[in-house]
Order: C-alpha cells, then sequence, then structure tokens
C-alpha cells in the first residue's frame, strides 16, 4: 500500500492541503468498481502540481494520495451532510457527480466505511492537526489553504457554468473578515471571474479547522478547471497553468500578508 499522504514541511504559517488531488485505488476496491467510478471523473486534477510553486513561499503541503472515491477527506468522518437540501456527494461514495454509479453490485456497508475511516481518512486528518498545532505555536497563527478544483459545469450539484475562482469561509466563520477581503480583491483585480461564498462556502476541512479566535485562519479555494485544463481530457495546460498560477501566488500572498495584521 502507499502512503495515505504526501507532506513537505515549510517555513512559513501556511499549510496548503489537497484533499481531492489522489487517483490511487486498493486493488479490492478497483476491482469491484464499473468503468466509469474507476476512470475517476470527479478527481481535483493536477492541483497538487499548480499549487506547486507554493514551497517557494515557505508553505507547508499535504496531499492526498488516494482518490475521493476512497474516502472523501472533506467530510466528517459522520457524513454530516453539508449543503443542507442539496445533494450530497457522502464520505463513501455510491455515484459520480453526475448520478453513475460508481461500484457493480452491493456498494458499501458500515464495517467497510469504518475501515475505510481508520485506513485513509483519519491519517490525514491527524497529520493536518498535528502539523497545524506545530505552526500555531512555531508561529503563532497558523493559516489554512484547502485547495480544490471541480468541472466547470455539473448540472446536477449546480446551475450553469461555475464562476472561475470561488472562496470559500464558512460564511466568514472560518477566517478574519481582513483576510477574506485582501484575497478577494486580489481575486476581483484578476482576469478571472470570482465569488464569496456562492456554491462553495467550503467543505468540512475548512469549517473544523477554521478557528480565528484561537489563531487559525482557513480558505478553501474552488477552482473551475477550464482555467487550467482543458476539461474534456483533464490533462493540464502549461499555458492557463502559468497564467493562474500568477493570481495564486498573489492571492496566497495576500492571505500570508494580511494575517500579520489580524
Amino acid at each position: 500500500m502507499i502512503d495515505v499522504f504526501s507532506f513537505h514541511e515549510g517555513t512559513s504559517p501556511l499549510l496548503i492541503s489537497v484533499p481531492h488531488d489522489g487517483i490511487h485505488l486498493p486493488t479490492d476496491i478497483r476491482a469491484r468498481m464499473t468503468d466509469v467510478g474507476a476512470a475517476l471523473p470527479d478527481t481535483d486534477w493536477h492541483v497538487a502540481e499548480l499549487y506547486s510553486f507554493a514551497r517557494e513561499l515557505g508553505a507547508s503541503m499535504l496531499v492526498a494520495n488516494y482518490s475521493r472515491y476512497v474516502v472523501d477527506l472533506n467530510r466528517a468522518a459522520t457524513n454530516d451532510v453539508l449543503y443542507p437540501g442539496q445533494i450530497a456527494t457522502g464520505l463513501c461514495p455510491l455515484q459520480t457527480f453526475a448520478g453513475e454509479d460508481i461500484y457493480n453490485g452491493p456498494g458499501i456497508d458500515e464495517d467497510e466505511t469504518r475501515q475505510r475511516i481508520v485506513t485513509f481518512w483519519q491519517p490525514y486528518h491527524d497529520q493536518l492537526a498535528n502539523a497545524l498545532r506545530s505552526l500555531r505555536k512555531k508561529h503563532g497563527r497558523a493559516l489554512l489553504w484547502d485547495a480544490h478544483s471541480i468541472a466547470s459545469v455539473v448540472p446536477r450539484l449546480f446551475d450553469g457554468e461555475l464562476p472561475e475562482l470561488n472562496i470559500g469561509t464558512n460564511g466568514g466563520l472560518s477566517c478574519a473578515a481582513l483576510m477574506t477581503q485582501r484575497v478577494t480583491a486580489v481575486a476581483d483585480a484578476s482576469p478571472y471571474s470570482c465569488v464569496v461564498n456562492g456554491r462553495f462556502k467550503g467543505g468540512y476541512i475548512t469549517r473544523h479547522y477554521g478557528d480565528p479566535e484561537s489563531g487559525v485562519h482557513a480558505m478553501q479555494l474552488e477552482i473551475a478547471q477550464r482555467v487550467y485544463l482543458n476539461e474534456a481530457s483533464a490533462i493540464f495546460d502549461a499555458r492557463k497553468g502559468s497564467r493562474l498560477r500568477d493570481t495564486l501566488r498573489l492571492m496566497l500572498e495576500a492571505f500570508s500578508g494580511s494575517s500579520e495584521s489580524v
């Protein structure tokens, strides 16, 4: 079995979490999946590659190696609903975002769900919590940036075409208002469309770990994949990626710099 996650320890208060970039599947799980499921269509393709420059900023990086279809690291282990009244994709998904079956035959029972939590979910969150504690102890604060991407059009989850940059702060609860303002100002001045706390307000990671009163500020960025991919093939577009990195760098610098003022 490969490692559940990869971790790079940086020198700044910033930690970038990438929970949905993984593409690995345990052999026994892969054997039960449909062809559609095994193609992993809901992967946050190449997000770790997109943010690779952040190490130059001194950021730590925590990157999941297994697919979100094994277990969704951005959901609570109790599988609480993030967005009441909307379709829930679940802790251990049984259907793709498009509503297609991920498994042939029976799905996942409670025992298997518990085992996936122990084997894949808990180690990632233990590392995430430990890293945040270490950063807070060393720097007096910890800055968590939860990095995501999604297809630009997913009719089952949202109407129309998603804005290009989707900032989530759990409705302003997961980080200081000044930080949101400065990051948003960068996004608004960029070539990309932007929304704050729209369809994506931040998942479990942002909501659970963001605690500004104790010095932990968390922000999620959901990027529409048309900004840096060929969406039909999921191939990284180097030209688009380079352009987007310029904006991401400024957003991360605004996030980190503004933390010194709160």
